[in-house]
Parts: structure tokens; C-alpha cells; sequence
């Protein structure tokens, strides 16, 4: 990313939150020649992709799949280094063990060629072949939306509007739903929900999610899903000695209490302790409805983030075992009997009467996150958000954790309940106390209201000199979208200095 900032005083950038939307931008307005403070409420960067350590365990709070790992090495390449330094990646294999009610295993392989022979042995020649074509089918949809419609800055819907682009999206199946997309290629009912499950990331079901989103599937099943050394966090704690080594200043422990304004411009940020920390422009990285009602003034929020509709959200039962769980992938998927129902359920507020479930094992790959001998279990279950029925989650948490470990023994990993010596149970309610509007770690849905142009905007409308990044802005949801909407808000706070008069 090239700008260019005009002579004069050094330009300063205050970025909130310590996240990987905010370490994103900071590094790249750092690398732009701008002055730059990270305030980051908590003791440790991350974010959203934080950490716990109890008895031994290191419990990764937030995402445990990482996927387009280039995006993390162009950020280090800014400032002159090579990523594998200082961050060690390790590509899965299988990238997911998929099982199914009737007791059928899928492996996801993450290699076009390997999965092709996985699809061949698990559903037949014809189908490897239907799968190949799916693959490039994919390819060319994630190859014709990258610049045009996920990192790309949008300032109105008129962008949309450009022929040649619509065209190809629109050839591509681009504007069908994601569930007939699939299976407008695979016949194996198997193989269409393991490409087709990851439109609940983005807060919907495959059966009304747009095909624009089933490269979800190509960046998560085909580009390839990776693990690093020391957990998921480790990425968050080297982009954080990244930006420090550009010259990043970086405060923990240091929560913003508000952005002040005057004139219709953001001038400052005011810590809980009372401190000022002036600035040209700053980046807010918390959640993006949440930074509008707590950081804002009230008549700065925009009549859109009011009317937000937000994605479901999960419970995650962390458990520190004393053992290992047999037959357990790094990530492990169990499919509900009744797929589509599962969806209806979650969708419709209320809990999933069949449940699909997911079961990380970041010791599979990494044996130091737990004691010798022991493993580290992350179990997910998706869940309504806050605004579907209501569930008192802190009564209900310890229910969570009983469930957690007797689905977990039904599908043969063991003796889970004798195995925990450690556990730590995140409801809905406790993702709205870490700060994510309607207690979801999943942001705002990306149904079409929602997403492109039509998604909150990276800018304040109301108030100049303010630019969010993270999951509730553009380009939406997941580690490689949080990564851009950094380059995207880098992007807006330089038009801002460039463009404005600076306050003397």
C-alpha cells in the first residue's frame, strides 16, 4: 500500500483495541509514515483471538481456524521481514475429520489433489470428478469477487452497478444460493454440506446465503486451513511485535472511556483513567455497534447500525484433559442428522433440537498447549444470539459444560468427564460482556442488506476522522476478512489526513 501524506508535522493515528483489524492498521499506517498509538483494554493483544492459561492449558478464546496465510506475510513484508521468523505455520492435513449420522467419515485434505483421491475412496470416481469441477468453479468465484467485492472500499452501491464485474459474478452463480451452487456440481449429500456449512460463519444458512459466499468453502476446504505454533493468539502476539519493531506504540491495560469531538470532528481519545491522547484520525477496532454506543456520541450512530440484524452465536466449552482423545483431528465436525432443520433452528433464535457441533484439538499439532500427556479440547456449539429466545446463559453455562463432555463421549472420544482437570465455558452472555453486540462473536449477519456497500460503513458519516475496522464493517467476518478490513481502514484514515485540515 502506497500513500502519500503531505509535509508538514508527523500525522498521528490513534488506533482502539488491539485485535487483528487494529494490529493490521496500525502496522500499515505506521509503514505510511504516520505516528501511531495502539490502546488496547487488555493486558494482551489479540483481541477477540485472546488467551487463557489455567493448570498447564493454553486455551485460545477466539478463532481457532487460520486460512490465507499471504495476508499475515504481506503485513510483515511492510516492515522489511519474513513472516515464518517469527511465526511458525503448519499446514493441516486433514484440514477437517467430518462425520456424519450414519457413521460415514470425510476427510477434508486441503489439497485439490488429495481431496480428489479422499472423494474417490469415500464417494466414487464420478463424484472426485464432480468435485474438481467444483474446485475451479470456486477458484474463479473468489478470483472475480477478491478486488472487486472483498478488498475493495466501497462508497456507494453503485459500485455494484459496474457491468463487466456483475456479469461474471452473476455467470459464475455469484447471486444463487449458496446450497443449489453446490449441489448444482456434487450429488454426494455428504460432500455438499462439508462445502456448504460454512454460510453459518457468515450468519446464514446455505439455503439463503448468496453464492458470492461459498468461497467461505474455497478459502476454508480448498485453499488449505493452517495451525500455528503456540496456538491461534501466537499470530495476534507476533503482528503486535511487528508493529512495535515499525515503531508502533503499543499500550496494554489501557481502556478507551470515549473519542471526544468538537466540531464535528473526532480530535482525541479519553482513557478510563482520565488520560487525552490527541490524534489526526482514529482507527476503532471494537465491535462496531458497540464502539458507536460506547465510545460516540449518540446521535453520531447511523440509522443502519441501528437496524442491524446479527449473526447466531455459540457456546465454547474450553477443556484441559489429562489425557489424549483418540481418533481426533486438529479440527473434528459432526454433522446434525437433519441438516437443514439445524439451521431453521439456529436461525430462528431458538436452540438446535439436532445439533451440528465442532471439536478443535490444537495439541494434535501443538503437544505444548497442555501438560505432558494431555490435550486441549475446544468444543463449539452454535447457539441464538441474545436476541433469540431467552436463555439465562449464566445458570445455563454449567449445563453447557455436562453436554460439552457427554456429546463428546457418545461420538467415541473417550472418557472426557474423568479426563477434565481444567475447564472454562463462554455463553452469549459472556461474548456481550467482552464487548460483541447481541453476544455474538460473529458480528452482523452478511444476508444482502448486510453485506458490500450495504454493510456499515468503515467511516463515520456524522463524525470526520473516524474509521472502524473488524467484523462489523466491510469486508465482514473470519481471520482473512478482519485482516483486510485493516488494509481498508488504512486506507480511509490516510484519504483523511490527506484530505482535511489538521487541528493546530
Amino acid at each position: 500500500m502506497t500513500a502519500s501524506v503531505t509535509t508538514g508535522r508527523r500525522r498521528r493515528a490513534v488506533v482502539v483495541g488491539a485485535g487483528y483489524g487494529g494490529l493490521a492498521a496500525a502496522i500499515r499506517l505506521r509503514a505510511a509514515g504516520l505516528d501511531v498509538t495502539v490502546l488496547e483494554r487488555d493486558a494482551r493483544p489479540g483481541g477477540r483471538a485472546g488467551r487463557i492459561e489455567r493448570d498447564g492449558f493454553a486455551f485460545d478464546t477466539g478463532p481457532s481456524v487460520l486460512t490465507m496465510p499471504r495476508l499475515l506475510a504481506d503485513l510483515f513484508a511492510l516492515g522489511g521481514e519474513d513472516l515464518a521468523d517469527h511465526l511458525e505455520l503448519i499446514r493441516l492435513d486433514p484440514a477437517y475429520r467430518a462425520t456424519f449420522h450414519d457413521g460415514s467419515v470425510l476427510r477434508v485434505r486441503g489439497d485439490v489433489e488429495a481431496m480428489r483421491e479422499e472423494v474417490a475412496e469415500v464417494c466414487g470416481p464420478d463424484e472426485a470428478e464432480r468435485f474438481t469441477r467444483l474446485a475451479a468453479r470456486l477458484r474463479e468465484l473468489y478470483l472475480a469477487e477478491y478486488d472487486s467485492f472483498i478488498d475493495n472500499n466501497f462508497d456507494s452501491p453503485l459500485a455494484l452497478a459496474k457491468p463487466q464485474a456483475a456479469a461474471r459474478l452473476i455467470r459464475l452463480g455469484g447471486f444463487r444460493r449458496v446450497y443449489p451452487l453446490v449441489e448444482s456440481f456434487l450429488t454426494d449429500w455428504r460432500l455438499i454440506r462439508m462445502f456448504t456449512f460454512q454460510s453459518m460463519y457468515a450468519g446464514m444458512s446455505p439455503y439463503e446465503a448468496l453464492g458470492i459466499y461459498a468461497v467461505i468453502a474455497y478459502m476454508d476446504a480448498i485453499e488449505g486451513v493452517y495451525s500455528a505454533k503456540g496456538g491461534v493468539h501466537a499470530a495476534s502476539v507476533a503482528l503486535a511485535g511487528l508493529a512495535e519493531r515499525m515503531g508502533v506504540e503499543l499500550r496494554m491495560s489501557t481502556p478507551v472511556a470515549e473519542i471526544e469531538v468538537a466540531g464535528g470532528r473526532a480530535i482525541a481519545a479519553r482513557t478510563a483513567d482520565g488520560e487525552r491522547v490527541p490524534f489526526d484520525v482514529v482507527v476503532l477496532n471494537p465491535d462496531l455497534p458497540v464502539a458507536y454506543r460506547d465510545l460516540l456520541p449518540p446521535e453520531a450512530t447511523p440509522r443502519r447500525v441501528k437496524r442491524l440484524t446479527y449473526s447466531p452465536s455459540c457456546v465454547v466449552v474450553h477443556l484441559g484433559l489429562d489425557r489424549k482423545v483418540p481418533d481426533a483431528a486438529h479440527h473434528n465436525i459432526h454433522f446434525a442428522r437433519d441438516f437443514q432443520a439445524s439451521f431453521d433452528d439456529i436461525l430462528a433464535g431458538r436452540m438446535q433440537r439436532d445439533p451440528s457441533w465442532f471439536l478443535t484439538v490444537p495439541t494434535h499439532s501443538d503437544p505444548d498447549l497442555a501438560p505432558p500427556g494431555g490435550d486441549v479440547g475446544f468444543w463449539l456449539l452454535p447457539t441464538p444470539n441474545l436476541e433469540g429466545d431467552p436463555i439465562d446463559w449464566d445458570a445455563q453455562a454449567p449445563r453447557e459444560l455436562e453436554r460439552a463432555q457427554a456429546e463428546l463421549e457418545r461420538a467415541g472420544y473417550g472418557p472426557i468427564a474423568e479426563a477434565t482437570v481444567a475447564s472454562e465455558v463462554v455463553t452469549p452472555a459472556d461474548w456481550a460482556r467482552q464487548g460483541m453486540a447481541a453476544g455474538t462473536p460473529f458480528a452482523a449477519s452478511h444476508h444482502f442488506r448486510q453485506t458490500g456497500p450495504f454493510r456499515p460503513a468503515n467511516v463515520a458519516p456524522k463524525v470526520r476522522g473516524v474509521v472502524f475496522a473488524g467484523s462489523s464493517t466491510t469486508p465482514g467476518v473470519g481471520v482473512p476478512m478482519v485482516l483486510i478490513s485493516g488494509k481498508l481502514a488504512a486506507e480511509r484514515a490516510l484519504a483523511q489526513v490527506g484530505q482535511e485540515e489538521l487541528a493546530p
